[in-house]
């Protein structure tokens, strides 16, 4: 399994959001840009999506920074990922249309669907709030480990 660039480009332009959740100004495209290594041209494409998805919004219209819609602890990693994604499925035969021709004897349909449930289980749990402060204790200088 691989996620695809926009979900984790949208990750790191919702982690460079929530790090600065509290500026109330927003961030600026071209820093998120340059913070998190992303093209400005390829985050036009990311941030219409977060922005379409309710997780993300202008703060005062067009050349103005980006906020999070709602606090950094209640977006979690799933959320970010189903702005891009329309079902976490890790096989084809899990989505609702999904068609398997060993559909009535697949030894593995129920291992694949616990596997699936565990990895969304984990995506829900972790929040963009928890990713944020570890951010912050891997890159501050000051810290001893």
């Amino acid at each position: 399994m691989k996620f695809n660039t926009k979900t984790r480009y949208g990750l790191r332009t919702i982690l460079e959001l929530s790090l600065n959740e509290n500026n109330r100004e927003g961030i600026l495209q071209k820093e998120i840009s340059k913070k998190q290594e992303v093209s400005v041209r390829y985050l036009d494409n990311i941030i219409a999506l977060l922005k379409a998805s309710g997780l993300i919004v202008n703060v005062g219209g067009k050349k103005s920074g980006y906020r999070l819609t709602r606090p950094a602890r209640e977006i979690s990693i799933y959320d970010v990922y189903l702005a891009f994604e329309d079902e976490m499925a890790i096989i084809d035969c899990l989505l609702h249309e999904g068609e398997c021709s060993r559909k009535k004897n697949c030894a593995l349909k129920g291992f694949w669907c616990d596997l699936n449930n565990t990895i969304k289980i984990s995506m829900k749990s972790m929040n963009m709030e928890i990713l944020a402060e570890n951010y912050r204790n891997k890159n501050d200088p000051g810290k001893v480990a």
